[in-house]
């Protein structure tokens, strides 16, 4: 499946895009209603979001997955927690709606300094696991722009202090991520040891490439298997070892779900995505 709003805003688009690749599942993330706001699915008002479940349940495509906002790179450990809760509930009201079991959450956008808070950041997840489970629903962590993603020494440790968590392993983050379990000046991270650590963890995986331009600073995103995400290896070794859950793509070619810098026309975002996924399909085809 991909996150599908890298194919177009639309849910009609990324409907047609899930279809033209041949899958039956889409990870839901944002979308836009004429006529409304886009935002994300667990946010856009009640009547965008009825027009939305009608279109999904019309085309026969499954929502696997949402791609939540909740404890994202854009929410702070300092800021109250109620519009988190409030999150979380209409969350699992939608995804009940849909019949969505797994849903993608952070544990907010790293600290300046030293000081991440660390034990309310264990209370507050653990208090919005203990809510997902309760509802029949997994979480699962996202290795990014988060405490969780500052290295597999922090991913481990929070998942120690919160039980029932579980992680969504994203093969491109650690190329722009710092491994803050260093010394300054940090060096970037390992797709491939990070992987590692978090392999009896994992019960879906982002799929997204990329390398690290040193004279540009930044991070430049490719097809899967032509950057230094380990994503042919990190596939070939979750065959082997039996792995049969979810696997997403979000290729980050056309457009940047974080970088408003980013765009594409419609057009050229749709033919990415799913030439990107077909580029998947193929790797998937040929692993030993």
């Amino acid at each position: 499946m991909g996150i599908s709003d890298e194919a177009g805003a639309l849910m009609e688009t990324q409907i047609r895009a899930t279809r033209e690749l041949g899958w039956e599942n889409i990870e839901a993330r944002a979308v836009e209603v004429p006529g409304f706001p886009k935002g994300n699915i667990h946010d856009i008002p009640e009547e965008a979001f009825k027009q939305v479940e009608k279109q999904i349940k019309d085309s026969g495509v499954h929502v696997y997955c949402f791609g939540s906002t909740i404890g994202n790179w854009a929410k702070k450990i300092t800021q109250p927690f109620e519009p988190t809760l409030e999150e979380v509930s209409r969350a699992i009201d939608r995804m009940t709606r849909l019949g969505t079991k797994y849903i993608r959450v952070m544990s907010f956008v790293i600290e300046p300094g030293n000081e991440q808070y660390e034990e309310e950041r264990f209370r507050r997840m653990r208090e919005i696991t203990r809510r997902f489970l309760d509802a029949g629903i997994t979480p699962v962590h996202e290795n990014c722009m988060n405490y969780g993603g500052m290295s597999y020494k922090h991913a481990l440790r929070l998942l120690e202090n919160v039980p029932g968590l579980k992680w969504v392993f994203d093969t491109g983050n650690p190329i722009f991520n710092n491994d803050r379990s260093k010394e300054e000046p940090y060096p970037k991270q390992n797709a491939w040891a990070f992987y590692w650590q978090m392999k009896p963890y994992i019960e879906h995986v982002h799929i997204k490439d990329a390398y690290w331009d040193i004279l540009k600073g930044d991070a430049v995103y490719t097809f899967p298997g032509e950057g230094k995400g380990y994503v042919k290896e990190i596939l070939s070794d979750l065959k082997a070892s039996g792995y049969n859950k979810g696997i997403s793509i979000e290729p980050h070619i056309a457009v940047v779900f974080h970088d408003e810098n980013v765009k594409a026309s419609e057009e050229k975002q749709y033919r990415s995505y799913v030439e990107y996924g077909q580029k998947l399909n193929q790797i998937i085809k040929e692993l030993k």
